[in-house]
């Protein structure tokens, strides 16, 4: 019995320390968004981790050269460790893309469909325009608004000379 508590003890502790255990909920996993990450970037030129994290036998073999004098190293070595660390350089970063020329065909691609989808709505959806849209109607329509004198202190009416029929100037 006492053995078997020490046993679960010890089990329990082992497995505590290797991976986190949340008390009675299971094996807490890492999430990826919390590890750091290598990206490129013009306003941090310094990522956090290096571009390559597994080095291959020749690559440790430079990494150890490194150490020593900087003197004996060729350019091409010096590139090559740059590279380790870097993806890019940051003439590469700051150099333009052609990535406007999509972004531009679509936003193109989309302002068509719309066009498309307006025209396609005059058509079948909305209805003839109203009679009241038309010049004659509105025509008629102000004269009967000055027959009427509505609004003769502040609007349009004021400006209407009843006597002469013809606007104020």
């Amino acid at each position: 019995m006492l053995a078997a508590r020490a046993l679960r003890l010890v089990g329990k502790r082992a497995i505590s320390t290797s991976v986190c255990v949340r008390g009675g909920h299971g094996v807490a996993k890492v999430e990826d968004y919390t590890l750091p990450v290598y990206f490129d970037r013009r306003e941090n030129p310094l990522p956090d981790i290096r571009y390559v994290q597994n080095l291959s036998p020749e690559q440790k073999s430079l990494k150890e050269k490194e150490m020593g004098s900087w003197a004996t190293l060729s350019n091409e070595e010096k590139i090559a460790l740059y590279r380790i660390s870097f993806k890019q350089s940051f003439a590469e970063m700051n150099q333009g893309s052609s990535e406007w020329k999509s972004v531009v065909a679509g936003m193109l691609f989309f302002i068509g469909v719309t066009g498309l989808i307006v025209l396609w709505q005059r058509k079948f959806v909305y209805g003839p325009v109203p009679h009241t849209f038309d010049a004659e109607y509105k025509e008629k329509e102000l004269q009967r608004m000055l027959d009427m004198r509505i609004n003769p202190v502040e609007g349009f009416s004021a400006n209407w000379d009843y006597d002469n029929k013809v606007w104020k100037k």
